[in-house]
């Protein structure tokens, strides 16, 4: 994964698989996983490029500490 453009960071932990952020995301990066996280949900993964930094995905998951969109600063 490239570090030095936006991306988005899951934590699977957290995340419920309601779907909402893949739906929200306008270059399709996301997808729900195959592997169950220790609470029996599959949380969704990262595609591994396309992340324009949008932050919809963000902006529509209910749960507080699920995700996070990572942009790098311009230099």
């Amino acid at each position: 994964m490239d570090t030095t453009k936006p991306y988005p960071l899951i934590n699977p932990l957290e995340c419920k698989s309601c779907g909402r952020c893949v739906d929200a995301c306008p270059t399709k990066v996301l997808e729900i996983g195959t592997e169950l996280n220790a609470r029996g949900y599959l949380p969704v993964v990262y595609k591994g490029a396309g992340c324009i930094g949008c932050a919809s995905c963000f902006y529509t998951c209910p749960e507080p500490h699920a995700l996070e969109v990572h942009i790098p600063k311009k230099g």
